[in-house]
């Protein structure tokens, strides 16, 4: 399925060294300001654009089951060889329609979103967003970190607009509770400008009848 998903383009070419920057960065300092947001286990979390497996195996080793979806062949491959936990199912499938997970809606306590969101143009994160809510259980919760600055070579991103985020989130009803900055970890990208925007929302909880 990769070569029909635009926005995997140029991350199998880089695969040797995106395994090596990803997996030098550990989970708690990458996810610093939602991890007070997330259920606690256990509990079963959606893994969108899981790349090296790294946020998928915190999930399995903390006690979570996890969908993995990663629509780069190289980079699913290569995940499941260094992350081989069994709690992680993994998916090659992408957004908007996320097909191969027809019938799980209302299912996931957490949905994540990694450098994945800018990938995406603005009508395919408005269909992407309403499937979204749909996968949630209610209570559940969604993260994103969305990417701003200059397009890598060979890579394909869209600008997010703040605005647009929250507008597309309220419209499917859910909650926010995290709307934040941040710079990039890395040396190089903050040279070129790079920063990071980090949401999170959560559905509401269904009301007693």
């Amino acid at each position: 399925m990769a070569e029909h998903v635009r926005g995997t383009r140029g991350y199998a070419e880089e695969a040797d060294d995106l395994f090596i920057r990803y997996e030098s960065y550990d989970f708690e300092s990458v996810h610093a300001g939602w991890l007070d947001f997330i259920p606690p286990p256990p509990g079963l979390v959606l893994d969108i654009g899981a790349g090296t497996g790294r946020d998928a195996a915190w999930f399995s080793r903390a006690g979570y089951s996890v969908v993995a979806v990663e629509p780069s062949d190289e980079m699913r491959r290569r995940a499941k060889a260094l992350h081989p936990e069994p709690d992680i199912e993994w998916l090659d499938d992408s957004l908007p329609s996320l097909g191969l997970l027809a019938g799980r809606e209302g299912t996931f306590d957490l949905v994540q979103l990694s450098a994945v969101w800018m990938h995406l143009d603005a009508g395919e994160r408005t269909a992407a967003l309403s499937r979204l809510a749909r996968l949630m259980k209610p209570g559940g919760v969604l993260t994103l970190m969305v990417r701003h600055g200059p397009v890598p070579e060979g890579r394909i991103m869209f600008e997010v607009p703040t605005e647009e985020m929250l507008m597309l989130a309220e419209a499917e009803g859910l909650d926010g509770l995290l709307c934040e900055k941040r710079d990039a970890a890395g040396e190089a990208n903050r040279k070129a400008g790079v920063t990071w925007m980090n949401y999170a929302f959560r559905k509401p909880a269904e009301q007693p009848g």
